[in-house]
């Protein structure tokens, strides 16, 4: 019997609710339905119910920081939830605890300022609010709090939400998720992140119900379980708030009061996922591509015209050209060359990044990366019938893409290739499970790394279609590697298991 693969652990820092539906309970049930082993550090316990928190005792100093130590001696973790703190004296002996060990440890650190119940009961002191400005800010990775948290937070009650967060940037918070529950809008809720790097907001139908009772310890802990697993900190809070949206839609009544949520395990239909707005997208309204009617299938991805001549015999139907070399009147002759003969083969031929020469030529397609997006003309391509096919590499590189409703989407790399330098790790089956999954009514295509050992594996996964590089041009005989994985493609999609 195999061992299992040990799970990544996760930490929450936070109060007791005897409800069950917030807290230290909420937090455990979200790492537990997303695959991880929670950890608990008890600041107090509240004596509540659906309806009201009737009061609430903190454990002592020293009890406090011994479950901290005795949890790091043993089970250290990949990331550190804190959510409610409600004493000023605990706040700043995890501040300082925290200074001592997270450099060595090399957790994150994500914090759910929970400054009132959502019942009313009121956590908030002067002494407190000026711990988590001082000491705690400066340690956080990322700190998520609602709009009124936010203006006591910042101490700008009259600032936007965007002057707020920014405040909370130059106080030392790396990054902050402002959420938007209470905000005046009646059909949606947007949150919006801010970095020093990057700013957008993850906007979603508002679900209006009254079981809603640990929202917040639910979307902070699925963040803090996301990225345990290794996702960016962007796809860690897509992740989560596609979980909260699951949770919140499965609700259900506890008591008299506001109910719980419903917890499930890893979000993968398209319908809780919430739509990604960036601010270099404003620019494109509905667009729409020419669709592709024949399934891609096998897709070979080739870097130059010779190559072209010597697959066409074989009878390919689909080829990406990629072309990194010559000179810009070098690639336009290519360009022009491969066209026509992929008119005289009927072939499906995608021009990677060189849309302009594509549109010219008039090529079946266009296949752009993700920093080709910026310098596209979008509109351009579609006004000429032509298709576009777009790489991705995580969640928010997917739903950018998704919501521009290309022809297909490229999912990748999923295996280590070394065919070009990628800034991101490989995606490995279980992303690619996910991924593809959010795609039902687009095309997907598999890329990198992909042989002919791991080939079925990859199609089990759900894609249309699957890219191969290496796994051709790499090999001593290319003829009958290209024949063989063009038949055993051809052959799974024809027969799927």
């Amino acid at each position: 019997m195999h061992e299992p693969l040990p799970k990544p652990i996760v930490w929450t820092i936070a109060s007791s609710d005897s409800g069950g539906g917030a807290g230290i309970q909420a937090d455990l049930h979200t790492f537990a339905a997303l695959g991880c082993h929670g950890c608990s550090v008890i600041a107090a316990v509240t004596a509540q119910n659906s309806t009201e928190v009737v009061g609430y005792e903190t454990v002592s100093p020293t009890l406090f920081v011994t479950q901290l130590n005795c949890l790091l001696q043993d089970m250290s973790p990949k990331v550190i939830k804190i959510g409610l703190i409600p004493d000023a004296g605990l706040l700043e002996q995890l501040a300082i605890w925290l200074m001592q060990h997270k450099a060595e440890h090399e957790f994150l650190l994500i914090a759910d300022p929970v400054l009132s119940s959502s019942s009313g009961y009121n956590f908030i002191s002067q002494s407190i609010l000026s711990i988590w400005r001082q000491q705690l800010l400066p340690l956080l990775d990322l700190i998520t709090p609602n709009l009124p948290e936010l203006t006591l937070l910042s101490d700008m009650p009259l600032a936007s939400s965007n002057e707020q967060a920014n405040q909370l940037l130059q106080w030392g918070v790396k990054a902050v998720l402002v959420k938007g529950g209470h905000s005046a809008e009646t059909d949606t809720v947007t949150d919006n992140y801010f970095s020093p790097e990057q700013h957008f907001s993850l906007q979603q139908p508002r679900l209006n119900t009254l079981h809603n009772h640990g929202t917040g310890c639910v979307l902070s802990s699925a963040i803090a379980a996301a990225y345990a697993f290794g996702y960016e900190l962007a796809d860690s809070i897509i992740v989560a708030r596609a979980y909260l949206q699951q949770a919140l839609n499965h609700s259900y009544a506890t008591g008299k009061g506001a109910g719980c949520l419903q917890h499930h395990s890893w979000p993968t239909k398209r319908c809780y996922f919430p739509q990604l707005k960036l601010p270099q997208d404003t620019q494109y309204g509905a667009l729409s591509f020419a669709g592709i009617s024949t399934p891609i299938g096998f897709y070979p991805v080739i870097n130059s015209v010779q190559w072209l001549k010597r697959l066409l015999p074989l009878e390919p139907d689909v080829i990406q050209l990629r072309l990194k070399q010559g000179s810009p009147d070098e690639i336009e002759l290519q360009i022009a060359e491969a066209v026509l003969l992929s008119r005289d083969y009927k072939l499906r031929l995608f021009i990677n990044d060189h849309w302009q020469l594509a549109i010219k030529y008039g090529a079946y397609g266009v296949h752009l990366g993700q920093e080709d997006l910026a310098q596209a003309d979008l509109n351009a391509i579609a006004a000429a019938g032509l298709r576009l096919g777009i790489s991705t590499h995580s969640y928010k590189e997917l739903l950018r893409a998704y919501q521009l409703r290309p022809s297909y989407i490229a999912l990748g790399h999923i295996f280590a290739t070394q065919t070009k330098q990628m800034p991101s790790q490989p995606q490995g089956l279980t992303r690619l499970k996910y991924y593809a999954a959010l795609c039902d009514d687009i095309p997907t295509v598999a890329i990198g790394g992909i042989n002919t050992q791991r080939l079925e594996a990859v199609m089990q996964c759900g894609v249309s279609g699957v890219a191969v590089v290496s796994a051709i041009t790499a090999q001593a005989e290319p003829e009958q590697a290209f024949l063989l994985l063009k038949h055993r493609v051809e052959h799974y999609y024809a027969h799927p298991a």
